[in-house]
């Protein structure tokens, strides 16, 4: 927490006067586009690639040039267990960033292998807490038919035994649900069953959206504003007054937090359906930015905007990070020109808002 406090009012100074310059401490990289899903609510799996998917040797020269700078990461997909190579990119991760979490979803597909490599993960990232999180959007058939696979349930079910498995002091297992059109009304039975049978050590949900990353921009998965509430204001009591298993690692301070995006993007999905507007300034693109599978910088995955590539830019994000594209993106975020309720980029901007952290303080006394 101690970079964090430092991070913050950086990220916040950047923001409001220009300087001092700094690099994102929220990062999500996009490993691949390749998925064995076929979701309602997801087209990552349909997307053109424009190019190659960044190597190892790649990313190995892209950390070196961030350092320090990032707490959180985020390797997403696609599924990101299909990188062969993703213990080899996530020990690469640690060595030159040392980020304090490396946050990995999945779908559960894949069964042990997951756990064989997560199990790797986290014990070459001694010093990073590794989270994985499992996609459940539904129980038993519903969860079929959201993700597009048949037995999907089944296999994701056999997953997370497996890692429950993983005894490790850095490790949590999480599970993650996506709130759209096809599942808001079954979202009560899908949080029962989660803290009832499953009793992950977090348990986190977000509203399904139409993305240009997912290639979901046309797609009508997005529930209404009265649909999601009623959805999130279930998960939101059920989860205060969860006891995860392993509650050293799910502080009161991060489900502080967490009860705090629910707020927002209740606040955030009305205003998205009436006028673009933030319900707290949006810090994309400051203190938050996500990488392509093939190298392309976005400040942010809803808009996925590239600010520039990594490949022409000689691996070097802060060329990137500080150009003029990306100080012409970083205006628009701070018009207003756009809104959203996307999860990641909420937990980066609430920390950098003093009156959202004033009101988890509050909470928490």
């Amino acid at each position: 927490m101690i970079r964090i406090a430092m991070a913050a009012p950086r990220a916040i100074a950047f923001r409001t006067f220009g300087f001092p310059k700094s690099l994102p401490f929220n990062l999500t990289i996009s490993l691949t586009y390749n998925c064995n899903s076929r979701c309602k609510t997801c087209n990552i799996w349909r997307m053109k690639k424009a190019g190659s998917e960044l190597s190892l040797d790649e990313y190995e020269r892209i950390f070196r040039s961030l350092g320090n700078s990032v707490f959180w990461v985020t390797l997403s997909g696609g599924e990101p267990f299909l990188r062969k190579d993703i213990v080899e990119i996530a020990k690469s991760l640690y060595k030159n960033c040392h980020p304090k979490i490396i946050n990995i979803p999945t779908n559960g597909l894949l069964g042990e292998m997951i756990a064989q490599k997560t199990r790797e993960i986290a014990l070459g990232c001694p010093k990073s807490e590794i989270v994985v999180n499992l996609s459940l959007d539904g129980v038993g058939k519903k969860h079929d038919e959201i993700r597009g696979i048949p037995g999907n349930f089944d296999k994701a079910m056999a997953t997370y035994s497996q890692l429950r498995k993983i005894d490790l002091p850095n490790f949590s297992l999480g599970v993650h649900s996506v709130i759209s059109k096809l599942n808001h009304k079954d979202i009560p039975e899908l949080c029962d069953f989660v803290l009832d049978e499953l009793k992950p050590d977090s348990y986190i949900s977000e509203v399904a959206e139409q993305r240009v990353e997912l290639g979901t921009t046309e797609s009508d998965i997005t529930p209404s504003a009265e649909d999601y509430s009623r959805a999130v204001d279930y998960i939101a009591k059920r989860v205060s007054s969860y006891k995860s298993m392993k509650s050293k690692n799910v502080s009161r301070f991060t489900r502080a937090f967490r009860m705090g995006y629910y707020k927002f993007a209740k606040d955030a999905l009305a205003l998205t359906l009436g006028k673009a507007k933030q319900p707290i300034p949006c810090y994309s693109g400051f203190a938050s930015g996500q990488i392509s599978p093939e190298g392309d910088v976005w400040g942010c995955c809803i808009r996925a905007e590239s600010l520039g590539n990594l490949r022409t830019n000689d691996y070097d994000l802060n060329r990137i990070w500080f150009s003029g594209r990306a100080d012409e993106f970083r205006k628009s975020v701070k018009r207003g020109d756009c809104s959203c309720p996307l999860a990641n980029a909420y937990y980066t901007s609430s920390v950098c808002d003093p009156m959202s952290v004033a009101k988890v303080v509050t909470k928490l006394l």
